[in-house]
């Protein structure tokens, strides 16, 4: 994985391209992650949302990379190359071939099947580039809509976890959603999900 590239390749489909991310980002990043339409939909992102923090975090995704441990990606437009949200694989795991799939999207952006088409490319890069077997979500039972978007890519919803975490001092219960390499192919025998080649 990261023994031959410095950061993760880019992705390309019919709207987005899914590339690394730069320092030039952070703004954008701080911009769409600060609202708090979107960190109260995910799990990681604290609001309000500190100054400095989204550099921070675009400076460890290389070594995550390099380490094998995650793959970061900016969601942007592929007309214009507006940054839109991130998606990635974290705890990429080589022994058991299975890493966790998250993403956010700005408020903006949100309902145009971006995220859909987003998803789709990273479980084809988990499958075809990493050779995993498993990819696995969360999402809030409060986020019906990112179990949509789950669901439209083949995730089967493997069970509930109750209070397993807590979102602004309250107890959550978390949907789970996976995906196995077979059922991954099942689907692209079916129809093509795979990013655009170009």
């Amino acid at each position: 994985m990261g023994d031959t590239l410095d950061t993760p390749p880019v992705l390309r489909t019919a709207r987005l391209v899914l590339r690394p991310m730069t320092p030039r980002d952070a703004p954008d990043v701080t911009k769409w992650a600060g609202d708090f339409e979107v960190a109260d939909t995910a799990l990681n992102i604290p609001h309000p949302y500190p100054d400095g923090l989204a550099e921070e975090w675009i400076a460890m995704h290389g070594r995550a990379w390099r380490e094998g441990r995650e793959a970061v990606f900016a969601i942007t437009a592929r007309a214009d190359g507006t940054l839109m949200g991130a998606i990635g694989l974290a705890g990429i795991d080589a022994r058991h071939r299975h890493a966790e799939l998250g993403y956010w999207l700005g408020r903006p952006f949100w309902g145009l099947g971006l995220a859909t088409e987003a998803v789709r490319a990273v479980l084809h890069f988990a499958f075809e580039t990493l050779d995993l077997d498993r990819v696995f979500a969360h999402h809030f039972v409060r986020n019906p809509a990112s179990g949509r978007v789950l669901e439209k890519v083949g995730m089967v919803r493997e069970g509930r976890l109750r209070a397993h975490v807590r979102q602004w001092g309250r107890p959550e219960d978390l949907i789970v959603r996976g995906i196995l390499r077979k059922e991954w192919n099942a689907a692209r025998a079916v129809d093509d999900v795979g990013p655009d080649p170009a």
